[in-house]
């Protein structure tokens, strides 16, 4: 039985921006309080850093603050989002980690990295506290950059990273989504990779690389190209331009084969001001030519593949010079959950 393809569950969260922040070298005590209110500070600091630098007293920290992680605090009415579980998860290391994995990712622009992700910490340290993972990889140099003075693996290393850990299909996710955020090459990581024989999860990553597509531009993109792929239908082109009567791109397409003229593409929550848009879309990909399959919440795997196919089989020709079909492989259906 063929193995789905798989998305895990992390990537049904909204996308969240993530922003950049001020970050204080090893030898900095704590984050300058937040100003208008000197007892109380919003950002990550260490609590016996705090005390001795007498910035709060112990009634203000246990008063106006709560610990996030051992020994690292924020003001009790912070809703702490990814980038400052970042900071505490760094802070908790002794400023000796480097930031990993995913929030590596968001840190390099990523989207769709959950703000509850697990922070992964690359880091001599061991027991960490919930949702931070510690892991002593082997880190070379050129595998660390600074982000607004944080230490955070390269882009490369990033990828190298996130292609050889969790589902297949999470990981392409994953890359994909830092691929179109930082430009990254699949060369450029094999290149790195190199370096790392003996790591776990190369033959996983090889394939992840072969996979990813910096065109995808959410997980569900991602899991519906894969889905298509694990259907046996040739790998579709992602972000094709539908020309307008000037000759210039007028809509972009997720996914299809031009050749054939065939679209499939995810749609998402529509709201009301987007109807009318759509419905013009909509019409102007018809008048050119193009069928378009619509896939949205809902849709199972066999009723998706079925629809595909019946417009593949409509339109595939041998003189268009696509490759045909493969066999479908048989296995349980794919949820759209992802």
């Amino acid at each position: 039985m063929r193995r789905q393809f798989k998305v895990d569950a992390e990537f049904a969260h909204s996308a969240r921006s993530i922003h950049r922040w001020p970050c204080r070298d090893r030898h900095t005590a704590v984050v300058v309080p937040a100003t208008g209110d000197s007892h109380r500070m919003s950002e990550p600091f260490i609590g016996t850093e705090a005390l001795a630098s007498g910035v709060v007293n112990r009634y203000r920290l246990n008063r106006y603050h709560r610990a996030i992680l051992p020994n690292i605090y924020v003001d009790k009415r912070t809703a702490v989002s990814l980038r400052q579980r970042t900071v505490a998860a760094w802070l908790w290391s002794g400023r000796d980690a480097v930031i990993a994995g995913a929030a590596a990712s968001a840190l390099h622009g990523a989207k769709w990295v959950a703000d509850d992700v697990p922070i992964e910490l690359i880091s001599a340290k061991t027991k960490p506290p919930e949702r931070v993972i510690t892991r002593q990889d082997r880190i070379i140099d050129g595998e660390v950059a600074r982000i607004d003075g944080l230490p955070v693996t390269s882009v490369e290393r990033t990828a190298f990273d996130l292609g050889r850990r969790g589902l297949i299909g999470a990981s392409v996710a994953r890359l994909d989504a830092l691929a179109r955020a930082t430009g990254v090459k699949a060369d450029d990581v094999l290149a790195l990779a190199a370096n790392h024989r003996h790591s776990r999860g190369l033959r996983q990553l090889e394939r992840a690389l072969a996979l990813f597509d910096p065109g995808g531009q959410s997980p569900k993109e991602t899991w519906l190209r894969l889905m298509l792929i694990d259907a046996g239908f040739p790998r579709p082109q992602t972000q094709i331009p539908v020309l307008g009567p000037d000759g210039y791109p007028r809509y972009f397409l997720d996914m299809g084969w031009e050749e054939l003229m065939l679209a499939v593409e995810y749609e998402g929550a529509q709201h009301a001001d987007q109807l009318g848009y759509d419905i013009t879309r909509t019409d102007y990909l018809e008048c050119v030519g193009w069928t378009h399959v619509r896939v949205a919440a809902g849709h199972r795997r066999p009723t998706i593949i079925a629809r595909v196919e019946r417009e593949w089989d409509r339109l595939w020709r041998p003189e268009l010079g696509i490759t045909p079909r493969r066999p479908a492989f048989a296995g349980p259906p794919l949820e759209l959950g992802c």
